[in-house]
C-alpha cells in the first residue's frame, strides 16, 4: 500500500515502455464482477473447465490491504472461478506498472494518479477497479508541535520522498488554505519518514499512510495528527487500484471479470471474518518485513469502510473521480491536458 511512488506509489516513471504483452486470451459471456458463479462459453461453470492461470503484482510487501486477495486464494474463490493465480511482490516498487505494460504480469495494484500519469508517459495500462476509494496519504503533524493547519507550514520543513506528487499535494493544500505554498520547505527524506518525525528533522511529513506511518509512529511513541489532503484542495482520489494493459484487456477481459468475482467474494470474506483473514495473511508475510499484529488489525479497521463502495459493485470507479484527478493533476504541470481521464479506467 505504499506505492511509493506517485502517490507513493516510489518514483516517477519513465517515458515510453515497449510492448511485448504474452497473453492467453480468455473467450466467452461476460460475467458480474459481483456475482460468484460466473459461466464461460460452454455455459459451464468457470471452475468445470480448464483452468486458467493469472499473475498479479503487489504494489508492496503483503499487508493488511491486501488480505482480499489472499482470503480468495485460499479459500478456493478463485479456483471456483476457474483460476490458478500467481501473486507476486514487486522487486522494485516502480516495476508492477511497467511489467504489466511488458506483459510479464497480467494485474498489478497501483495507484489513480500513477495510472493517469503512466498514460501521460505513454504506458498503455488501464484501472480496472478501485480497491482504496480515498486517501491514505495524509499531512502528518507531530502532536503538540503547536501546528494545526497546512498554511502554518509556510516557510517550515516538510518531509517526503522527492516524489513531484506530493510536492503538488503539500502546496496545493498550503494555498487553499490561505498560506504560501511556495515558501514550504520540502525536505528529501527519502521514505524515512519515522526518523525524520522522530528526531525533529521537518516539522511534518507527506507520503506516509494514516493505517501504517501514523500507527507506528504512535506505536513508537511520536503521535502525529493526521490532516486529510481532502480537506484543502487535493481531489479524493483512489489511493489504490487495480491495472491491466489495454492489450491485456482485450484478450483476458472475460478472466479479469472472473477475477474479480472471486476477489469480490475475498472482501465478503475479510469483512465478516477479519481475525481469520488476518491469519491468512500472516501465513503468507514477506519474512524480510515481518508483520506486526496490533498495527496489521488496527490497520485493517481503518482500511475496510476506505474499500467499501456502498451500493456499487465492489471495485466500482466514478467516471467523474478520474476527471477530477486528471484535471488537478494537468493544473499542477504533472499531465498534459491532452489525456483523456476516460482512457485511463474501465469498470469490468
Amino acid at each position: 500500500m505504499k506505492q511509493r511512488n506517485p502517490i507513493h506509489p516510489k518514483r516517477a516513471l519513465p517515458a515510453l515502455l515497449t510492448l511485448a504483452l504474452l497473453v492467453i486470451g480468455g473467450c466467452g459471456s461476460q460475467s458480474d464482477a459481483g456475482g460468484t458463479n460466473t459461466t464461460g462459453a460452454s455455459g459451464e461453470p468457470a471452475a468445470a473447465q480448464q483452468t486458467e492461470k493469472l499473475s498479479i503484482m503487489l504494489d508492496w510487501y503483503p499487508n493488511a490491504v491486501h488480505s482480499f486477495l489472499y482470503a480468495a486464494k485460499e479459500n478456493g474463490y478463485f479456483e471456483k472461478q476457474g483460476l490458478e493465480v500467481d501473486i507476486q511482490m514487486p522487486a522494485d516498487t516502480n516495476d508492477a506498472l511497467k511489467l504489466v505494460a511488458a506483459g510479464k504480469v497480467d494485474l498489478a495494484l497501483s495507484y489513480q494518479p500513477q495510472i493517469l500519469m503512466a498514460r501521460g508517459e505513454g504506458v498503455p495500462v488501464k484501472s480496472v477497479a478501485a480497491i482504496v476509494r480515498h486517501p491514505l496519504n495524509h499531512l502528518m503533524i507531530p502532536e503538540g508541535s503547536g501546528i494545526k493547519s497546512p498554511k502554518e507550514l509556510a516557510g517550515k520543513k516538510v518531509g517526503y520522498s522527492s516524489i513531484p506528487l506530493y510536492e503538488a499535494m503539500m502546496r496545493t493544500m498550503t494555498d487553499n488554505d490561505g498560506g504560501d505554498g511556495q515558501s514550504v520547505d520540502m525536505i528529501d527524506v527519502g521514505f524515512d519518514f519515522i526518523p525524520a518525525i522522530a528526531t525533529k528533522r521537518v516539522d511534518a511529513i507527506i507520503g506516509g499512510f494514516i493505517n501504517h506511518e501514523q500507527l507506528l509512529l504512535a506505536k513508537e511513541g511520536h503521535p502525529v495528527t493526521a490532516i486529510n489532503p481532502t480537506e484543502f484542495g487535493v481531489p479524493d482520489y483512489y489511493e489504490l487500484v487495480l491495472a491491466a494493459s489495454d492489450e491485456g484487456l482485450g484478450k483476458k477481459r472475460e478472466l479479469f471479470e472472473r477475477f474479480m468475482a472471486a476477489v469480490t467474494e475475498g472482501q465478503d470474506y475479510v469483512e465478516q471474518n477479519k481475525e481469520k483473514a488476518l491469519d491468512v495473511l500472516f501465513a503468507h508475510e514477506d519474512k524480510t518485513a515481518p508483520l506486526d499484529r496490533e498495527i496489521e488489525t488496527r490497520s485493517l479497521d481503518i482500511l475496510l469502510p476506505l474499500m467499501d463502495a456502498g451500493d456499487q459493485a465492489f471495485g466500482y470507479q466514478d467516471a467523474g473521480s478520474w476527471a477530477k484527478v486528471k484535471e488537478w493533476l494537468a493544473e499542477n504541470g504533472l499531465l498534459s491536458e491532452e489525456i483523456k481521464a476516460e482512457d485511463a479506467f474501465v469498470n469490468l
